[in-house]
């Protein structure tokens, strides 16, 4: 028997890609299974690193083969697969499986759905929002990472009361194996070299100039300090030349897509996040969890997790930004007892308030909800209430 006795939960996602939503949704997949539940997966378009993980927990994953934006098939097929599974709850993931799979749960007449907005979506133009209005309405929640997103799709036209916040749940890892040194002769970089990093996607929302930029101005106050840049994305050649008519091609790194990233971020001396807007950035929640200390773009988000002056510093996007990022990065490396006690500080509050129990504890608590089986109201999870 599951914690619902015979009910049974399917998450739908779009792909199984390394990527912030994935990770969050097949942690709590696996969870789930782990305490019992009757957990799916059916994924939209494309396999990725996470299956092996879900295979290892047991979580069985379906794929629908969906092929293009509009691809009708697909929808027939898991509306079909929903028919057959007979799921108590149905929770979707991003644009692609919040419209295809609210619309087949609708039509496999699946009691419960719920939807998960991850970020605040600037991109999405106004036909995106027009279905998220109208899908809506016959959703039971809407979950949010953060008290930044739900403020955003307040603002564009969802109902509050449909709004519930269950921040990102991670766990604090092991010290990866392998010394500092072996990782800066891995890199062909100085033993005395100083580490700043950024890991993601290279595209527009994560503003990688401004951290190029930052780094430019720290090469004029100091000759030791190394950017590594981990990930891969469209902006990675535009990019590589702008580091080329900065003249700081020996200081900026391409790493690009890294299994070992967090080998790499435990060895940095601070973690950035420029990104101009945010849901609850993964990498920033697993530098904190590392104990590196962390400078950040002052946005919703990440204002969630970094509490100024004592887990980290946030800086105000503006014409100053990217000083301001040299600044505080400069007083960080300059101060080993300043770095050390920001490090415990995010460390301890991504242990204390960000833990992937609490994530789970949250969910259970919703589904539990929906079922009749406890009691939750939209927003009481709000990061802003529960965690400052």
């Amino acid at each position: 028997m599951n914690a619902l006795g015979t009910d049974r939960i399917v998450h739908i996602i779009p792909t199984l890609d390394q990527a912030g939503a994935e990770k969050q949704m097949t942690t709590l997949a696996c969870q789930l299974r782990r305490r019992g539940w009757d957990v799916r997966v059916a994924v939209l378009t494309r396999d990725g690193p996470y299956r092996a993980e879900l295979k290892a927990a047991g979580v069985p994953v379906f794929y629908v083969n969906k092929r293009g934006k509009l691809d009708l098939s697909a929808l027939v097929r898991l509306r079909r697969w929903l028919e057959e599974v007979k799921p108590a709850i149905v929770q979707t993931w991003l644009f692609a499986a919040n419209v295809y799979g609210r619309i087949a749960a609708k039509q496999a007449k699946v009691p419960h759905i719920l939807a998960s907005e991850r970020c605040v979506d600037l991109w999405k133009s106004w036909w995106h929002f027009v279905f998220d209005r109208y899908l809506a309405r016959w959703t039971d929640r809407i979950v949010v990472n953060s008290s930044g997103v739900a403020s955003f799709y307040e603002s564009r036209g969802i109902p509050q009361n449909k709004i519930v916040v269950i921040p990102n749940g991670m766990a604090i890892p092991e010290r990866p194996a392998g010394s500092r040194q072996s990782l800066l002769l891995e890199l062909k970089l100085p033993p005395d070299a100083r580490l700043v990093g950024v890991v993601g996607r290279l595209w527009p929302q994560k503003s990688l100039r401004d951290a190029i930029w930052a780094e430019d101005l720290l090469k004029r106050l100091r000759d030791d300090v190394h950017l590594l840049i981990v990930g891969d994305g469209p902006e990675r050649r535009a990019l590589e030349r702008y580091c080329g008519h900065l003249e700081i091609t020996d200081r900026v790194h391409f790493l690009g897509h890294r299994r070992d990233a967090v080998r790499i971020m435990a060895h940095l001396d601070v973690f950035w996040n420029t990104s101009r807007y945010e849901g609850q950035s993964n990498s920033l929640m697993e530098a904190m969890a590392l104990g590196v200390p962390v400078v950040a773009s002052d946005i919703p988000g990440n204002r969630d997790l970094v509490v100024h002056g004592a887990t980290g510093y946030l800086v105000p996007r503006g014409f100053q930004f990217r000083a301001g990022i040299a600044k505080y990065t400069q007083k960080i490396l300059e101060d080993p007892e300043l770095a050390a006690r920001l490090g415990m500080a995010g460390r301890e509050r991504i242990a204390t308030h960000f833990s992937v129990e609490r994530m789970v504890d949250a969910y259970e608590a919703l589904y539990r909800t929906l079922t009749g089986a406890g009691t939750i109201s939209a927003g009481q999870l709000e990061p802003s209430k529960v965690q400052q």
